[in-house]
């Protein structure tokens, strides 16, 4: 296996605890904060190159977003190090019961094309702060930015317990069949199913990320203008190339009259009336993706877009009105600016709608009504939650991201991200005299020693008393 001596080598260093230390995890981390700094314009032009991302969008995602991350990790870091110390039974008062925060080991960081900085290094951030080694592998589609990631990340950081792997399919099945100790994976449900049969090889623990299909509810109770902005952003970003796109709108056929016109303006004012000449709207990433999407806009009724153009793997944004439940665009996550409108007669079907279906891995509610916002987050399952917004959940360090079921598998960001790269390693320190405290529980046995063993050990209910 090609990969056999690297792994060796970063497990080598792990074990001799190089990673362990405060100051060398800071080290490492301010390191790639001098790397989103230094190299800022080398990445905008590689995402730009990849898939003409507009440096705004990239500035936000890929940077800004990366960078508050590590500063507040950076601030927390100290304290999510320390150990935690917990209750005591009776017997235990005078031991020391705590949990202390390890590293797992040596973790592999999978990351995909379509936010192809962010979505390695916010996982990274949180490996290293954990204090492990990590092997990164990014996605061999965005080939300028992998190439910047593959020649410039280990010039930043130490190569005794960090690599970057460069793999296509074949190489990383290969990568896969080593021993790591985490796996963190973001990507697609059928290679989310490839990576857990290859960690269940080696009992290896798994963080996998795999978007789907991200339904919209609209009331009829809203501001319509508002929601069409909000919406739009969100699924025209990147050019829909983002996992928690709002995916497709269940609203009422008066709703979608109303939306229709809505979506139009939002669409004119942020990309000008021929958004293929605007510089602030993205390309699809390659050719066969560019042809899965194009395959999409036989769905519905052609309301707003559907204009191509394959040389450039353009796409307009697209909006589909009364599309149908068994239309090709209903039948996978579109990842692509395209936007179908799915008429529902109540918020009731629409609920049921979003239930018969995998969970998503974001679940969005436009209303004027608190009480309809609410009732959908009761009655529904989702990976993340949104309520008059879409997206802009996920920019908090605060909140965990992460899906449920077929939308993925664990949680990040933030602290979040350290908790998950970290084990939580349960301790007790005893005392090595006061001898006769154990006796309760040595044979031979007695109903009086049950009777004082239960006394001291028990945990009861609050509010219980007992009647003597």
């Amino acid at each position: 296996n090609p990969y056999t001596g690297l792994v060796s080598r970063l497990r080598a260093a792990w074990l001799s605890g190089k990673t362990r230390p405060m100051e060398y995890r800071v080290a490492q981390l301010e390191a790639l904060g001098r790397f989103l700094d230094e190299k800022k314009q080398d990445i905008l032009e590689a995402t730009a190159s990849d898939m003409r991302k507009p440096s705004f969008e990239a500035y936000f995602s890929e940077i800004l977003l990366c960078k508050n991350e590590l500063n507040d990790t950076l601030n927390n870091l100290s304290c999510w190090m320390k150990d935690e110390h917990v209750e005591k039974s009776l017997v235990t008062q005078l031991d020391s019961v705590f949990i202390r925060k390890d590293p797992y080991g040596v973790v592999l960081i999978i990351a995909p094309w379509n936010y192809p900085i962010h979505l390695f290094l916010v996982p990274l951030i949180g490996a290293i702060a954990a204090g492990n080694c990590v092997i990164v592998k990014p996605s061999e589609i965005t080939k300028n930015t992998e190439r910047l990631v593959a020649e410039v990340l280990p010039c930043y950081l130490d190569n005794d317990c960090f690599a970057v792997v460069t793999a296509g399919v074949e190489e990383t099945t290969k990568l896969l069949e080593n021993k790591f100790d985490y796996i963190f994976f973001t990507g697609i449900p059928s290679v989310g199913r490839i990576v857990m049969t290859a960690a269940a090889k080696h009992l290896t623990p798994v963080t996998l990320e795999l978007g789907g299909k991200n339904p919209c509810y609209v009331s009829d109770s809203c501001e319509v203008q508002n929601v069409a902005r909000r919406v739009a952003w969100g699924r025209f970003f990147n050019a829909g190339q983002t996992c928690v796109a709002p995916d497709y709108i269940l609203c009422s056929v008066e709703m979608q009259e109303k939306l229709l016109p809505a979506l139009r303006e939002a669409i004119t004012e942020f990309y000008g009336p021929n958004p293929q000449e605007s510089p602030d709207f993205a390309r699809i990433v390659g050719d066969k993706q560019f042809q899965r999407v194009q395959a999409l806009l036989s769905s519905g009724r052609m309301a707003i877009g559907g204009q191509t153009d394959e040389q450039e793997r353009y796409i307009a944004p697209t909006v589909l009105a009364d599309v149908q439940p068994s239309d090709p665009a209903m039948q996978e996550e579109i990842f692509g600016p395209i936007l179908p409108i799915v008429v529902m007669a109540s918020m009731d079907e629409a609920i049921d709608f979003i239930n018969a279906r995998p969970r998503p891995l974001a679940l969005y509610v436009f209303s004027s009504d608190s009480k309809v916002v609410k009732e959908v987050l009761e009655r529904t399952s989702s990976g993340d939650f949104c309520g008059n917004d879409t997206v802009m959940h996920v920019t908090l360090t605060s909140l965990p991201f992460g899906g449920i079921g077929n939308s993925g598998l664990g949680r990040y960001h933030g602290k979040f991200t350290f908790d998950t790269f970290t084990h939580l390693r349960s301790c007790l320190h005893r005392n090595m005299g006061l001898e006769a405290i154990n006796a309760l529980r040595y044979p031979p046995y007695s109903q009086q020693k049950l009777g004082l063993l239960t006394a001291t050990f028990e945990i009861k209910r609050k509010g219980m008393c007992t009647l003597l």
